[in-house]
């Protein structure tokens, strides 16, 4: 971890920039995989999950019958922990159901929105080494609440062919009508183009390493809609004295154990602080089974002492963070001032994951500084509003002729014509 005391302005691009990698042959190699997916469907994805994921599959749908084993693999306090999460990832989505409201804009003129769920979406759920079965919760939950009407889910599977059996328990109680056995980009692919098997989609969601973010953004070029653009995974922790060291350590390390591209950053005003969590992350890391990678991630990270907690925030809202953890006495007052962030946590109890599993809040957010101008997903994600509007004849009379005019102005005879034709025919009555 890199220790930064008092920063001047100038410097926080420096401070912001996430770990950079070259993914230009990465690029080049998604363009093929893809390439094939379009053009040889089934085969192409089987010789992929043969290749990647080591799996001779028969099939790719996965059958109930391994459903049901999938079930009954899983413990019953695993089961009873995925139910508690649905709940409240439920309850916490239900809340935000649109309702349009018609408006009179001009006498004459009403005007309304109606919000209509995508009819077919896919999830991808990453399965490898943290298979990421709170993810398929996630992302489900809230497009069944929509009212998606095809939901499908593509997962690795393992050298057996078969797939973790918590991501399909997660999968039946959240609600998703098939999934599939395919990995990395040939899923990416297979979900945007369509094979003999998989049902091509309308929006693709879901998180993956660097092949799978860059499969996405290829993809949404000309077929498919992505729910956001993504990188590695992030956390930011503002604490200042009144914080508790050995919280905000294990906070750090929870984020830093995802992959070794993950990156968290310490924003304190206190230098004794900023020292107390260092040696506890020292002491925690030790202990870790992920120890490797958390350790890697922690060499992309920033611990930075600010002068006060203004600089302190105003820091955090430059570096846009995916999860904010306000770690300080006074977090009220501090949260108002957010602006730039995908989630954020309150207080010392609210760690980042309780939002990542069971708290109701949705974990799939904006990464990658990402957080200035994207939300995470959310109901919204699943809908499109469409657009309404009815006019009488006084709306014509109360309009039309600063329509005409302004078309005319652009130039666009057609359109002028449309409402012109409309206003003499009022007249004439």
């Amino acid at each position: 971890m890199k220790i930064i005391k008092f920063p001047v302005r100038n410097t926080w691009d420096e401070i912001v920039k996430r770990p950079h990698l070259d993914v230009s042959k990465l690029n080049a190699t998604v363009e093929c995989i893809l390439k094939d997916i379009r053009e040889n469907g089934d085969e192409a994805v089987k010789n992929y999950e043969k290749k990647f994921d080591h799996a001779d599959l028969d099939q790719l749908e996965v059958t109930e019958a391994e459903k049901k084993e999938a079930w009954n693999a899983c413990s019953k306090t695993l089961l009873e922990s995925l139910q508690l999460a649905h709940h409240n990832i439920a309850k916490f989505h239900e809340a935000q159901k649109f309702t349009g409201k018609k408006i009179e804009t001009a006498k004459g003129v009403t005007c309304w929105q109606k919000s209509v769920p995508i009819e077919k979406v896919g999830l991808y759920i990453p399965g490898g080494t943290a298979p990421l079965f709170s993810t398929v919760l996630m992302l489900a939950t809230p497009a069944v609440i929509a009212g998606c009407k095809e939901i499908i889910l593509c997962t690795p599977p393992d050298k057996t062919g078969k797939v973790n059996p918590a991501i399909l328990a997660a999968a039946q109680i959240a609600g998703v009508s098939r999934v599939f056995k395919a990995g990395g980009v040939q899923a990416i692919g297979a979900m945007a183009y369509g094979t003999e098997s998989i049902p091509k989609i309308y929006k693709l969601f879901g998180p993956g390493n660097q092949y799978v973010m860059a499969a996405k953004q290829q993809v949404s070029l000309h077929d498919v809609a992505i729910d956001m653009p993504a990188g590695p995974s992030e956390v930011c922790v503002i604490a200042d004295q009144y914080s508790n060291p050995i919280f905000v350590a294990a906070d750090l390390l929870s984020q830093a154990e995802h992959g070794i591209d993950s990156q968290v950053m310490l924003i304190t005003n206190s230098e004794r602080m900023l020292e107390d969590i260092r040696k506890e992350i020292v002491v925690q890391l030790d202990r870790l089974p992920r120890k490797a990678i958390a350790a890697q991630a922690l060499d992309n990270s920033n611990f930075i002492l600010v002068k006060d907690l203004d600089e302190a925030i105003d820091l955090s809202n430059y570096y846009a963070p995916e999860h904010l953890i306000l770690a300080v006495k006074d977090y009220e007052s501090l949260a108002q001032k957010v602006v730039n962030a995908g989630s954020v946590f309150l207080g010392s109890y609210a760690c980042e994951s309780a939002g990542d599993y069971a708290s109701g809040t949705n974990h799939t957010l904006p990464t990658h500084r990402y957080a200035l101008a994207y939300n995470g997903v959310n109901l919204d994600s699943y809908n499109r509003k469409i657009t309404f509007q009815y006019l009488d004849q006084q709306g014509i009379e109360n309009i039309g002729n600063a329509v005409v005019c302004m078309a005319e102005n652009e130039q666009l005879e057609a359109h002028a014509n449309a409402m012109r034709l409309r206003l003499k025919s009022i007249k004439r009555k």
